[in-house]
């Protein structure tokens, strides 16, 4: 485990009363519509946005087209130090190639959810991942941003979903792009994803201590964001901002 896992977790308010670049993590399981949220959150507060979830799909979708095995850690962990990513004005770029659209594929979050159960790949991204933290904010979603990226988060929330909802969610998503999928597929997908990434020995998938929990399943798009936003003014208010 990384070292800076094992340090106490500053609180929310301690941080804002550092003076601090304020952050809200936004963590959850696979098409949770945490993303969806967290880039409502972003927009409505004028604040940058972090998907995490990105960076290991970059990782997985080199490796695949490196053909590296996915179970070989070292290897992996090689690609992600050297990753050659750029995020350009809502597109991402791998070697210079947009993949906007192809790390959104089931097989590159599949590879993605593999590759992330490595120490060594989640410590070669986490210095990436905290350089997102500039003034006037941050959004940032993921599995682990509350727990283990940004511990002194300001607020902390946990967005789920029944899995049901979630592979109803994914398949509208996945059908609009023409994909051929099935209900019945996805929600084994999500279910194998959802066992393993909550099992993971490093930074596994779950609720902080101190998050809050958004179940989005019969919930709309703008009452998540208005939750989330009015969570954070709440916690500027009693950090005496």
């Amino acid at each position: 485990m990384m070292a800076s896992d094992q340090r106490p977790a500053s609180t929310g308010r301690e941080a804002m009363e550092r003076g601090s670049t304020p952050v809200i993590a936004i963590d959850g399981p696979a098409a949770s519509g945490k993303g969806t949220v967290a880039l409502g959150v972003a927009d409505q507060l004028g604040f940058h946005y972090l998907e995490s979830g990105s960076l290991y799909r970059l990782v997985g979708l080199a490796a695949l087209q490196d053909r590296i095995p996915l179970d070989n850690e070292g290897r992996v962990a090689e690609t992600a130090n050297a990753l050659e990513a750029a995020f350009d004005g809502g597109r991402i770029r791998l070697r210079r190639a947009d993949v906007t659209d192809a790390i959104r594929s089931e097989a590159v979050g599949s590879a993605a959810s593999r590759v992330a159960v490595f120490p060594a790949v989640r410590t070669a991204l986490l210095s990436r991942q905290r350089a997102f933290r500039r003034p006037p904010g941050l959004v940032a979603e993921g599995r682990d941003m509350g727990t283990v990226v940004f511990p002194d988060a300001l607020v902390k929330i946990f967005v789920t979903a029944t899995p049901e909802a979630r592979a109803r969610r994914r398949y509208n998503q996945l059908i609009e792009k023409g994909n051929s999928v099935t209900i019945e597929g996805l929600l084994r997908d999500i279910r194998e994803r959802d066992a393993r990434d909550s099992t993971r020995a490093v930074a596994p998938l779950r609720a902080a201590a101190d998050a809050m929990v958004l179940d989005t399943t019969d919930m709309t798009v703008g009452e998540s964001v208005a939750f989330v936003v009015g969570k954070y003014r709440e916690a500027i208010g009693k950090a005496g901002r």
